[in-house]
Formats: structure tokens, sequence, C-alpha cells
């Protein structure tokens, strides 16, 4: 037993350059500290951020009723501590407290956790057995929310696929250098610049840009001896508009959305595909995973939100075949390993994510060990994106030792 005996909040700067919230938690014997990101492309049915007040309102109510009932609690009373959270908040999205409050203070409590028991969090929240490492899966080329006057699509994505953790890191970084080189020698004079997530921002279409990201992944695997494929977060429901999907150049109903995206996923030989439909269309997810989910991962993020309810609802219908994990979605730890655990009972693989808007806390990379994920959505440059994978590698030497 090790008992709470100091729990802080403050508000901090995320890489957007707004306000989150971190939270200290200190045992006798133990430490953990956590800070919440944040998203721009958020899913309708995760939970609210923040409460009406913004990070401010979030701190107060820390400081006025969630901090005096965590002192004395033993700390490795995770789900106590998280019903707790659940119970104070009182509503079922964690509108009241927010969800980055619940999350922040739920992760430092894992933290402290795991400090209390001198082992890193994968172990503590994994097991002593956990041994696989997610490949990370990179951002190269952005649009959508994440990078206005670029691509329809939000996200053009490289995984590498080495056995080696450090390999896949570079890998992916080397790819992300010969986009931007390319880019320049490509468009003269173009305004190229890198979006919220450290992706090329440029003046091209959907097709050029896949285009393009494939012509990359094959050089980058000739040189590099290992598979990069490619991959997209397309954040469809960015562009559903009044029952039809809104690009630049043209507009397609839900069929022929389908149609469309599976015929880029033969063309393109793509290896994830996220977000392809309309947060709500789970009989459109499931016609889409019939026609390509044996060729790759067709990966429910707005559609799950890392709701178990929503995921169950999924199953059932044989919508997709894997689900993006992002904690902050649902708030909590322990409502975060219930859902891993319904995706790894039915056969879904799971991919844990970064949002747009991160801090330099390295818990996902952790998380994404314990859960035995098969990758870790966490960019592939910039200081907040590097903290989760170069822990990664460190992680990886550990489990080497």
């Amino acid at each position: 037993m090790s008992l709470i005996d100091t729990a802080t909040s403050r508000k901090i700067l995320d890489s957007r350059g707004n306000a989150t919230i971190e939270v200290e938690i200190l045992t006798e014997n133990g430490y953990g500290m956590v800070a919440a990101p944040s998203g721009a492309s958020t899913g309708e049915h995760e939970v609210q951020a923040f409460p009406e007040g913004g990070v401010d309102a979030s701190i107060r109510i820390f400081d006025d009723e969630i901090c005096a009932q965590l002192i004395g609690m033993d700390v490795t009373e995770q789900r106590v501590i998280d019903t707790l959270l659940h119970q104070i908040d009182g509503t079922p999205n964690f509108s009241r407290i927010g969800g980055n409050l619940a999350v922040a203070t739920s992760l430092a409590v894992a933290r402290a956790g795991a400090s209390c028991l001198g082992m890193p969090l994968y172990k503590y929240v994994g097991g002593a057995l956990t041994e696989k490492i997610p490949k990370p899966l990179g951002n190269l080329i952005g649009g959508g929310r994440h990078a206005i006057g670029g691509t329809d699509i939000q996200e053009f994505l490289v995984i590498s696929t080495s056995d080696k953790a450090s390999d896949n890191v570079f890998g992916n970084a080397k790819a992300h250098m010969m986009v931007g080189q390319t880019l320049k020698e490509r468009l003269p004079g173009s305004a190229i610049g890198r979006g919220d997530e450290g992706a090329w921002v440029a003046p091209l279409s959907n097709e050029d840009a896949l285009s393009l990201l494939a012509d990359v992944c094959d050089r980058a695997s000739s040189e590099l001896g290992f598979k990069v494929r490619p991959a997209l977060d397309i954040a469809a429901s960015e562009f559903y508009v009044n029952g039809v999907y809104k690009y630049k150049d043209k507009e397609l109903s839900p069929e022929k959305q389908v149609e469309f995206v599976a015929g880029l996923v033969e063309q393109y030989d793509l290896h994830i595909l996220e977000d392809p439909l309309e947060q709500n269309d789970f009989q459109g997810y499931a016609r889409l995973t019939e026609m390509v989910g044996d060729k790759c991962l067709v990966v429910g993020d707005d559609l799950f939100v890392t709701n178990k309810e929503r995921l169950a609802k999924g199953i059932e219908m044989g919508a997709t075949n894997s689900i993006l994990i992002k904690p902050n979605q649902v708030g909590t730890l322990t409502d975060t390993i219930e859902t891993v655990e319904l995706a790894k009972k039915n056969g879904f693989e799971t991919v844990i994510s970064h949002r747009s808007a991160e801090t330099t806390d390295d818990s996902i990379a952790h998380l994404g060990v314990a859960f035995g994920s098969y990758a870790i959505k966490t960019g592939a440059v910039g200081g907040e994106r590097i903290a989760k994978l170069n822990e990664l590698i460190r992680i990886e030497e550990d489990l080497e030792a």
C-alpha cells in the first residue's frame, strides 16, 4: 500500500500554443506526472475535453473537490480512483470536470503506482510478460483540420515494418525528409510548410499526394532494407456534408465513397486506413471492411472514440478490424483498458494514438507497449512527437536487457 500525500494540477502549453492541464501525484515512495493532449479533429461521441470555463474551470474543480478526496487513497487502487473521478463528475461524458483533467489524473496515478513498485509504466499496466513494441505510424503530408490549405484527406502516413523499434523510428524520419526534399524539387517557388503534427503541407491534390507518398515508400524501402508502407487517415467526417463527401474536385455519395476508398487500397497497397467514412456509418464500414479487410487494417477512430459500447456495436456489425485508442477520448485508464480488452478478445488490432495538440508527455509509448498495440500513431518528427518515439527506443533497450 502506498498512500497519496500530494496531488497538484497546473495549466501548461500544448504544441498548438493553447492551454492544457498537467497533474502530479506524490506518495511517500512514488511519483507520477502526466499532461493531457487535445485534438482538433474530434469525434462527436468522445468525452468533452474541458468544461465550460476551460482549463481554469478544471483546475478549480481539482483544487476544490478532487484533491482532498485523493489524499490518503492507495495509489495502486487504479479502478477505485477512476471510479471516483466518474462519481465526482456525474455526467456521461466528463462535461463537468473535463476529460483532460480526468485522463491526466488517472494516468498520473498510474505513473505514481508504477514508481512505488519500482517499475516502468508499460510493465505496471501490461504485466511482466509484455514484449511487443508497436510500430510507429508517422504523418508525412497533412491536410484537413490539421493543415489548412493542404489536401482534403487529413493525413498521408507511413509505417516502417522492421522488427526493431529504433529502425522504425529512423525509417519514418527518413521518409519524412524524403517527402520534404521531393516537394522542394517538384514545386520550386511554392509555399511548403508544416502542419500541427509536423507533416508537410503543400499545394497538392489528394491523388498527387498519394502518388508522392507511394514513391517515397518505395525508395525508402529500397534504401533501408525493410518495408516502409503507406497509410491514410482520411478523417471523412470532416468533409461529410448533407449526406455527401465534399472533396475540392468532386462530391461522392456514401456508396461511391466506399468504392473510391476501396480503390485507393488496391491501387496504392495501403497498409492502414483510418476514418474512411463518416463517424456514424457502421453499415458503410462493414461493407468496406468486407471488401478490403483482408488487405489492410480498417481503423475506427471517430467511429469508436475508444468507447467500449460503440466498439461492441462495431464488433457485432463487422464494421472494422481495428480500433484507434486515445485515452483522453474516454477519460480514464480503466475505461481505456476495458475497451482494449474488448478489442483484443474479438481479434481487433489496436493502434494507440497521440492528438494533434500534444505535450512532451510520453505515456502513450508505454501504454502502446502495455496493450500490445500493433502500431503507435505519434508523428515522425517534432519535439512533442519524438518524446514518444525516443521513449520507444528506451523501452526496447529495457526489454532486451
